[in-house]
């Protein structure tokens, strides 16, 4: 019975893998839910077929990537979106038709050849509720696929568009020039998550956080805070 170990960090991840696991016995299942489980002795304790980072926060070193099958989910139709906060910056970009790509780590920066991807819409949804959506598929179709057919990862074709990660100051909407309710719908929505900052405006000593937005009857309805500037 093969191996396979699951690293990620996020509640709905962990609640994926659970089912996952229930559902597919003919493997062994391990959870990593920290960096510091991710150790070379550990992994080799488990010799596991694959290892699985839906959503993983830090750099895998490289003597875990060279000699075990590392396989990382990138919400872009790769090398089309290359680098950091790829939700944000294909709702930004207006790119809603998306797919979900599986590849093989290596040391570039989303460089690794592809193992298959998915389609995958954004259009609609808070980034939570994208998060959720991408999750499922990962789970239930896209982990599943690799298991059972043991797919050769071919690499990556088109040309390369990078992206790059976002920072704290970009969440200001005083940062964008947005004209539209719709695309102010976008920029609150694809913030809406756990781990990210807010859309907000800053007004000196304070500032104003937007969140649960929805469009309705051409208006953009939500929740707002009002915070102190630290």
């Amino acid at each position: 019975m093969q191996n396979i170990i699951v690293a990620t960090i996020k509640e709905w991840n962990i609640s994926n893998y659970f089912t996952l696991k229930k559902k597919y016995q003919d493997f062994n299942f391990f959870l990593v839910t920290s960096k510091d489980e991710l150790t070379v002795d550990y992994i080799e304790k488990i010799s596991p077929k694959y290892i699985f980072f839906p959503h993983w926060s830090w750099i895998i070193p490289k003597q875990i990537h060279d000699n075990f099958e590392c396989i990382v989910f990138h919400m872009t139709d790769l090398p089309y979106g290359r680098g950091g906060s790829p939700l944000q910056n294909l709702i930004i970009n207006e790119v809603y038709d998306t797919k979900i790509s599986a590849l093989k780590v290596n040391e570039g920066l989303d460089t690794g050849d592809i193992y298959l991807k998915e389609d995958f819409n954004i259009e609609l949804g808070s980034a939570e509720e994208i998060f959720l959506k991408l999750s499922e598929i990962i789970f239930t179709k896209m982990i599943p696929t690799i298991l059972h057919s043991e797919k050769t990862p071919q690499p990556q074709t088109g040309e390369v568009i990078s992206f790059k990660r976002r920072t704290p100051e970009d969440s200001n909407l005083k940062s964008i020039d947005i004209k539209t309710i719709s695309k102010l719908y976008d920029f609150v929505r694809m913030l809406d998550v756990e781990g990210y900052p807010k859309a907000y405006i800053d007004l000196g000593d304070i500032k104003i956080e937007f969140s649960e937005c929805h469009l309705k009857n051409k208006k953009l309805i939500g929740r707002f805070e009002v915070l102190e500037n630290e």
